[in-house]
């Protein structure tokens, strides 16, 4: 573990971008930025265009270290290169950013109330390569739609069981257990997960380093007595599907949270947009969602 950019997640002001979209949702992704699926054949090509468009947001001087501490990537843009450099490589080399790896490979099916992560083969395997590609941690989202004791109990041990593996490899993991914005009893499924989330820290073993990514909670300041835990090196929160505004607002009454925000950090930003258009409001999005997170 890189211990400078430990300190960096662990105490750094500013927030944690998610550029991590794959499978299932590349094709939305890429028609949010205004390109079509008829602007590309197969999957080669929709991944050219996708690294493209990560590649431009990244080489923006408005994506710097000033604003941003870290950048979720996933597993094929981790294998491409930027300037020559590996991508992880050109983020802590070239701007100062600390790179993490989506790990997970979608959601099962709804059961109790929630969506478990899909088994992750080869998983080993890629921890090993995400090492040796400098990649500092992981993230692996599952998602609560409803207030079931027992299904929150299953996502959340099922995030620590691999938690467990990811640290022992080296990589400081990001446990995702998202509670839908919209269920209709959110709240309690909040109660219910920071109860979960206060049992399985309390049995990890001394020394392993964990992140927490959680939806924007219902109360404010809700998570904050989680961010004490020696366990815990960061809180981060994502969007969920609220507007960029939306997000902003409810993020900056949470003391202590920071944003990892995916489609709320990419809005309004275009293929068709000229460099001066294009940097300038990831600019003014980078610098809103920014002084949200240092409150």
């Amino acid at each position: 573990m890189n211990t400078e950019q430990l300190d960096r997640i662990h105490t750094g002001q500013g927030f944690i971008a998610a550029l991590d979209q794959s499978g299932g949702s590349t094709p939305k992704a890429l028609l949010q930025y205004g390109i079509k699926e008829d602007r590309y054949s197969g999957d080669e090509e929709m991944y050219a265009m996708v690294h493209g468009m990560r590649t431009r947001i990244i080489q923006s001087p408005a994506f710097n270290s000033e604003h941003i501490l870290g950048a979720i990537l996933f597993e094929n843009t981790m294998d491409r290169f930027i300037d020559g450099q590996l991508t992880a490589d050109y983020l802590w080399e070239q701007k100062g950013i600390v790179p993490f790896l989506k790990i997970d490979q979608g959601l099962a099916e709804p059961e109790l109330g929630v969506q478990l992560m899909k088994p992750i083969p080869g998983l080993s395997d890629l921890l090993k390569r995400a090492v040796s590609k400098h990649i500092f941690g992981t993230k692996m989202r599952s998602v609560i739609h409803e207030a079931n004791p027992e299904g929150i109990r299953q996502a959340v041990q099922q995030q620590f069981e691999l938690a467990r593996q990811i640290a022992a490899s080296g990589l400081v993991p990001i446990i995702e257990p998202e509670v839908d914005i919209l269920s209709k009893d959110k709240e309690a499924s909040e109660q219910l997960l920071k109860r979960e989330l206060v049992t399985q820290l309390s049995a990890l073993e001394e020394g392993v380093k964990v992140m927490l990514k959680l939806s924007l909670p219902s109360e404010d300041d809700f998570y904050r007595e989680l961010a004490a835990d020696p366990h815990v090196v960061r809180i981060v929160a994502l969007s969920g599907g609220y507007t960029q505004a939306e997000a902003n607002e409810k993020l900056a009454r949470q003391h202590g949270l920071i944003a990892s925000f995916s489609r709320a950090l990419s809005q309004g930003l275009s293929d068709q947009q000229t460099d001066e258009e294009f940097n300038s409001t990831l600019a003014a999005s980078i610098q809103a969602i920014y002084e949200a997170s240092i409150t």
